[in-house]
């Protein structure tokens, strides 16, 4: 016999965890196919920031409890100026986040197999109807989602993703008592999202520091081993010793003291997806990918795109006679394109151009966004190109260069 459920999801992350609880509580029959151990769950995979904003956990459901820290607005340094605005957000326990995520999916239905590693999509006259897990397990659905982020197994499988290792950013993140989140010629870091544009610090990318309460906070960094990387990095320095330097030089971490086995690493793909389902196949989250570009906020994309997802199959489903061809599934990209990320092409254009600028442009940049309106700053963010237009120089005529040759030469 068969094992058989109606979804078969692989990975239990946010996309994973969101698209199982939507779909157990419209009644479907789901298992979820984890690869770590219940009790060890989620510590591999605690890659996280864990920044997001109250309208994710007000969409949904999402508990207070796992909150470390309500922040207030988000500050953006560069070199030698900072820029700061008002926008609640909160920086999650990501690890009490995934397991509320499976607690209550349970709750509603879907099961759970953990320590099931995912290897292959099985295919019948051309079609997924399931999935192979530690070797020989099976397990059939009538609709197969692959959630595993980066890892991709079944997407590759099947041709729908190709992440492509120069689009492959990398992150380092430790917690840290000690801070000095107010030190003067800098911003106040107290109940506050920062991120930092620096070469010097992540040559290709962006540092962080997100307020934890008290005196502690989570403090990383991003790259991609892009053009700036190739422009800016130090021979040998590793991304560990990019931050290394990051906690030396910098007179805030002065007294800072790292909180131990508070420490995570993790990698996302920062391109357009080239595809995104197939014949009872979807790929979500982090595997298509879905990360924000810009300013790589993953959570709120990642659940958007699992609900996008259960929709999908709801709609496939529910008719007497269902249908899960590829023209019926495809519904899951008109929402990924209409609802997840509706502006990832501008947003991809204004990260690409972003990393290309030298630190002297990052002050020149703060500065006009100090200057201008609320507005312009929200339709610039959302990709409005007459809003990112009022952000150019005539100066920036050689970057604007260096960005059509980076697009020509990808």
């Amino acid at each position: 016999m068969r094992e058989r459920f109606d979804v078969v999801i692989a990975g239990a992350g946010p996309a994973g965890g969101q698209c199982a609880r939507d779909l157990a509580a419209r009644g479907y029959d789901v298992v979820v196919l984890e690869t770590e151990p219940e009790d060890e769950f989620p510590r591999q995979s605690n890659k996280s920031t864990g920044g997001t904003f109250p309208s994710m956990m007000a969409s949904f459901g999402i508990p207070d409890d796992v909150v470390m820290q309500f922040t207030d607005d988000v500050v953006i340094e560069s070199p030698n100026d900072h820029f700061a605005r008002e926008r609640p957000g909160a920086v999650l326990d990501f690890g009490a986040f995934k397991e509320f995520l499976v607690e209550d999916g349970r709750q509603r239905g879907a099961e759970y197999y953990f320590d099931a590693r995912v290897s292959k999509p099985i295919v019948e006259n051309g079609e997924p109807v399931g999935v192979k897990y530690n070797g020989s397990e099976e397990v059939y659905g009538d609709v197969v989602i692959d959630a595993t982020g980066p890892a991709a197994p079944l997407a590759k499988d099947l041709g729908v993703t190709d992440l492509s290792r120069q689009n492959h950013a990398i992150g380092i993140e430790y917690e840290f008592e000690g801070v000095d989140l107010d030190h003067e010629g800098y911003a106040d870091l107290h109940r506050s999202m920062m991120l930092r544009l620096d070469h010097e610090y992540a040559p290709g990318g962006y540092s962080w520091i997100f307020h934890t309460g008290g005196d502690t906070a989570k403090v990383g960094l991003c790259y991609i081993r892009n053009d700036s990387y190739q422009r800016y990095a130090e021979v040998d320095r590793t991304i560990d010793g990019y931050l290394d330097h990051w906690l030396d030089t910098d007179p805030r971490f002065e007294s800072a003291e790292r909180i131990e086995g508070r420490q995570h690493r993790g990698s996302a793909h920062i391109q357009p997806p080239t595809n995104l389902s197939t014949d009872s196949f979807m790929a979500i989250g982090d595997t298509v990918p879905t990360i924000d570009p810009l300013w790589g906020e993953g959570i709120n994309k990642c659940m958007q795109s699992g609900r996008a997802a259960a929709k999908t199959v709801d709609s496939c489903l529910t008719p007497s006679n269902p249908d899960t061809s590829a023209d019926a599934i495809s519904l899951y990209d008109e929402l990924w394109h209409d609802e997840v990320a509706p502006d990832m092409d501008s947003r991809l254009l204004m990260t690409e151009m972003l990393y290309l600028a030298p630190n002297d442009r990052y002050d020149t940049l703060l500065s006009d966004l100090n200057r201008l309106d609320d507005e312009t700053l929200q339709r610039a963010n959302a990709g409005e190109k007459r809003a990112i237009l009022k952000l150019l120089h005539a100066s920036d005529v050689p970057l604007l260069a260096r960005l059509a040759k980076h697009r020509r030469g990808r």
